[in-house]
């Protein structure tokens, strides 16, 4: 494979990376699933990629503390009364499997048809934390996000929405259009991560060929104010460099910049708060 052909290329490779990280002994989180998930494409993908990466970059470190992060803040936002996880485009994520979960939760996965069962076979004899639900919704088709969103959090009081990994590939028209409709549809919570103008620029200019389908795009230079207009505050924002510092997943080539710039630098893992 020589490119990412579409966001779902994209899943397999970062299990890849959820993979790795699980087999070090001092893993920041354990995904059992991961390395089954990613199967031979996402080998594939990831040795591709991995070829055309930065040395700096090829550990993953970006991955994993963004993973790490969105662990954090889901659990801080099962803390604060969450009754309901959407997980939009949820690709190969396994949280509802690997985070401690109340068992009457009830978190929903949406996403293409074909990622739904080719997820719903691999994780078939595996048992969830809490009550799993899957829909296979085109989240691209605006009256189909619309409908979708209003079904789910219709008995909801306090839902959460994570979009990890998809905001980038959008145009600003396009999240702009997911931001109104979830602050629409009364969600409560919004965890995101969100690339700064630099990134896009670095992200485009190396990996220009194997992106050429799925080029990276969305990177606002207000960063989280961005979203204000749709009525979204954040409540955290921690900045993806600074946690792979004090991870110690940081390249030691990198970690002055962390120190110099990490909060103007990079990409952000975002906790927003409908007002």
């Amino acid at each position: 494979m020589s490119e990412i052909a579409n966001i779902s290329d994209t899943a397999h490779w970062v299990a890849m990376y959820r993979a790795r990280e699980s087999s070090r002994p001092d893993a920041l989180f354990h995904d059992p699933f991961a390395e089954r998930l990613a199967g031979e494409r996402g080998q594939a993908t990831f040795i591709a990629m991995t070829a055309s990466m930065p040395a700096t970059a090829r550990n993953g470190w970006s991955f994993v503390a963004r993973t790490k992060l969105i662990d954090d803040l889901t659990t801080d936002c099962l803390a604060d009364g969450c009754d309901l996880v959407l997980n939009l485009a949820a690709g190969l994520d396994t949280r509802p499997y690997r985070l401690a979960i109340a068992k009457d939760l009830t978190w929903i996965e949406a996403d293409l048809s074909a990622m739904i069962e080719e997820k719903q076979h691999a994780l078939a004899s595996e048992q969830p934390h809490c009550e799993l639900i899957r829909r296979p919704v085109d989240l691209a088709d605006a009256d189909a996000r619309k409908q979708f969103l209003a079904e789910a959090t219709a008995k909801a009081r306090r839902p959460l929405v994570i979009t990890e990994g998809l905001l980038p590939y959008l145009t600003a028209e396009q999240v702009r259009a997911i931001s109104a409709d979830l602050a629409e549809s009364g969600v409560r919570w919004w965890i995101t991560d969100m690339m700064s103008p630099i990134d896009v620029r670095m992200t485009q200019r190396v990996n220009r060929e194997r992106l050429a389908s799925t080029p990276i795009q969305f990177g606002p230079k207000e960063g989280a104010e961005f979203f204000a207009v749709d009525g979204w505050a954040a409540i955290n924002t921690p900045s993806v460099l600074k946690a792979a510092s004090r991870f110690n997943r940081l390249p030691l080539v990198l970690r002055p910049i962390s120190w110099l710039l990490g909060e103007k630098f990079g990409s952000r893992v975002l906790r927003l708060i409908r007002r």
